[in-house]
């Protein structure tokens, strides 16, 4: 009986859902650690003079592969339906979730610096320095780690009946932090990246109708020189 009602949750569930959910973690492995090493190996042996995008795009692939990394384990609890210890759930699921949180301010800060790049060139170029870069990516790497921390709080050391993969939230603090992660992971970023691609759009926009206008004169005035030549 009591082994009975100290089973993993996800035990008893359709098979066929941890089936396709190995299945998607594993193409997610063996397509994107290779992608990601790829990217990282290509920047760090041949890209010498290193541009803000391209420093981001090189975080973002670190990001993105310390959560890939992490796959197979995963797969693994899947498929056995294994309780993990504590400690060391919270430690992958901590990297999980801070790489997450890093990805998407990353992403975030691309859209903005291409925004500064199309809307504000001149006015982009007092920040463009290694040291703005840095800090920036410090800032941004502390916000993604202290967001990873909250998940470490609100679950107790002695929870080992739920597997490491599941979400419960019972608590109110719980629910707080859920609501901050929302907020910080999903309302903000969005608004910064709408704001950022609005302005580019409308920016090239702008571009595209004066260069057709400067286009439609150039392509008079020809018109009216080659008629002055034929009279």
């Amino acid at each position: 009986m009591n082994h009975t009602a100290n089973q993993p949750s996800g035990a008893g569930t359709d098979p066929m859902k941890f089936t396709a959910a190995c299945v998607i973690l594993g193409l997610s492995f063996l397509i994107g650690a290779p992608g990601n090493l790829l990217v990282i190996w290509t920047i760090l042996r041949y890209v010498k003079k290193r541009s803000h995008t391209v420093v981001l795009i090189l975080h973002l692939a670190v990001a993105d592969l310390l959560v890939l990394i992490t796959l197979p384990l995963w797969i693994y609890f899947l498929a056995q339906s294994l309780v993990v210890g504590p400690v060391f759930c919270k430690i992958l699921v901590y990297i999980i979730r801070a790489c997450m949180f890093s990805s998407i301010y990353i992403v975030t800060l691309i859209s903005v610096e291409r925004f500064l790049a199309i809307c504000y060139p001149f006015g982009r170029m007092h920040w463009k320095t290694k040291n703005s870069m840095k800090t920036c990516l410090a800032v941004l790497w502390l916000l993604a780690l202290l967001m990873g921390v909250p998940y470490t709080l609100t679950r107790k050391a002695e929870d080992k009946t739920r597997p490491c993969f599941s979400l419960e939230v019972t608590c109110v603090f719980q629910k707080i932090f859920l609501c901050l992660e929302i907020l910080m992971g999903f309302i903000v970023p969005f608004i910064i990246l709408s704001i950022c691609y609005c302005q580019v759009l409308a920016k090239l926009k702008k571009m595209s109708f004066n260069t057709k206008q400067k286009s439609m004169v150039l392509i008079h005035a020809v018109e009216l020189t080659r008629k002055s030549g034929g009279v």
